[in-house]
């Protein structure tokens, strides 16, 4: 049955609404930590393990969002657990700019990471939804919703790095604090999508919940795992190594934004990717991408090549987490949509739980941060094998 759009609907600036989910969870929320590393490291004396841990606490929080969200779905709607979670969201970025303590601010990137998955699978299953209903421009509104994280890369790429350098050493606080203040009115954007909702199915005594076969799609879920842990190194560690490199706040907040710019152009560089490859190849192909893009500044320091690196990055990794989506739409019915994001999110989440914790000891234990890309570099390899070992399930129309 053909799912018609409702009248009056503008499509376009729902889509960009419901795009401040992963911008606000995502962008600011976990990858603008990159910026605060390197002067919260030296400030509190951690080491890059410890430094590491800050990520991993909040990819912890997200793993458990993604797996309570399909459960909270059938008691809340899809908006009201959205606006609820990226208003904590907020929250928590602010209050990381009152505490010092390890457990405290590890405990408030979990809550960040936490509230964040789930405002994202259920702004992810809006967003599922609004494409349903123009299916020609499908592929686009999935990919711009995917690419928000890059509104929010691009922000924060503008505005931290100069902070920081204007404030001097020991201004981290005052980073997390602005943040909190960028992140308010674009979560006042989200009233745009209120209206927006889908079916979640419930299960009940007159029929069986649809069971997703997840064996059959173990290629990208295992796929979607390794590239969760592999792309985490450069984003958590990136402007550490643009620093370490004598790089100025110029060059760091100009690598910054064009990661976000590479995020921003993905639903259109990459639609074409999505709509017309099968399998599990178009995966693939944008997870060697990134894994090109992320080995870049290893062979020169120059500006050039960074921000090559940089730009095809942000496009290319952007459009890998949207190509999960455009799998589970193309071979999934709705009433599958849900669980299936829920446990794509899950696998992303549990790379990136042992991701910066595992790039970081490597970095501690070679004193290199180049030995810590190469190791996610592999780890990305590992996810190309295994999108090209994916195949359409039997359900693809």
């Amino acid at each position: 049955m053909t799912i018609q759009p409702e009248k009056n609907e503008n499509a376009l600036a729902v889509v960009l609404a419901l795009a401040m989910v992963p911008a606000l969870g995502l962008g600011f929320a976990r990858f603008a930590y990159a910026l605060v590393l390197p002067d919260i490291r030296t400030d509190l004396h951690w080491s890059y393990a410890d430094a590491g841990w800050m990520n991993t606490s909040n990819g912890i929080g997200y793993l458990l969002g993604a797996l309570l969200a399909s459960r909270l779905l059938r008691y809340i709607s899809a908006y009201k657990m959205m606006i609820i979670n990226i208003w904590l969201v907020v929250a928590s970025l602010a209050l990381c700019a009152v505490f010092r303590d390890v457990i405290i601010l590890n405990l408030l990137r979990f809550v960040a990471g936490l509230s964040a998955g789930l405002a994202f699978v259920a702004g992810g299953l809006l967003t599922t939804g609004l494409a349903q209903r123009y299916p020609e421009r499908s592929s686009v509104m999935l990919g711009i919703f995917y690419a928000g994280p890059g509104i929010g890369i691009f922000i924060s790429g503008l505005v931290i790095p100069f902070l920081m350098a204007y404030l001097g050493d020991g201004s981290w606080p005052y980073a997390w604090a602005v943040l909190a203040l960028l992140a308010a009115p674009l979560a006042m954007l989200l009233i745009g999508a209120r209206g927006q909702n889908v079916t979640v199915y419930k299960p009940n005594q007159k029929t069986n919940p649809y069971r997703v076969n997840y064996k059959a799609m173990s290629g990208i879920l295992a796929g979607y795992l390794f590239v969760g842990a592999g792309y985490i190194a450069y984003m958590t560690f990136m402007i550490a190594w643009v620093q370490n490199s004598g790089g100025s706040a110029m060059l760091q907040s100009a690598f910054w934004f064009v990661i976000g710019l590479g995020a921003i152009a993905s639903p259109w560089v990459c639609a074409g990717i999505q709509k017309k490859v099968l399998h599990g190849y178009g995966f693939a192909l944008l997870s060697l991408i990134t894994l090109i893009a992320s080995l870049l500044p290893i062979f020169s320091s120059g500006t050039t090549l960074l921000m090559v690196s940089a730009a095809s990055f942000g496009c290319a990794f952007f459009a890998v987490v949207a190509s999960t989506t455009v799998y589970v739409r193309r071979n999934l019915p709705p009433q599958g949509w849900a669980a299936a994001i829920g446990m794509m999110t899950v696998m992303f989440s549990i790379g990136q739980i042992v991701g910066p914790v595992m790039i970081g000891f490597i970095n501690d234990l070679t004193h290199n941060l180049s030995s810590g890309l190469w190791a996610s570099a592999g780890l990305l390899l590992l996810a190309v094998i295994c999108g090209l070992a994916q195949r359409d399930l039997v359900q693809a129309q």
